[in-house]
């Protein structure tokens, strides 16, 4: 009994996992993306309801930038992808960047 009481604890300690690093991920505000579009990306990308999406976007229009949301780095990257693509394919200039939280 006392071998498989070591023998776990020596296992637990080899499961030091570290937490990936997370990532903020920001919307820009620019002078031709309308308000509108915004909230839509909010809301597909970002599954955000209709009223936070309304307050974040105003935010964005105010201050000139707003969090998103914090993901690990390959769905923040993937994020800003799809707004990218999203945002080119409606004729808009709308940005999203990246930070280390």
């Amino acid at each position: 009994m006392s071998r498989d009481i070591d023998l776990r604890e020596e296992y637990e300690t080899k499961l030091d996992i570290d937490t990936p690093k997370m990532y903020k991920v920001i919307l820009l505000n620019d002078d031709y993306t309308i308000m509108d579009f915004v909230v839509e990306i909010l809301m597909k990308i970002f599954h955000k309801q209709y009223e936070e999406a309304v307050d974040i976007m105003i935010t964005i229009h105010k201050v000139g930038k707003a969090l998103c949301g914090v993901y690990p780095y390959d769905i923040a990257e993937a994020k800003i992808i799809q707004v990218k693509k999203l945002a080119r394919k409606n004729g808009f200039p709308l940005r999203a960047i990246m930070e280390e939280e």
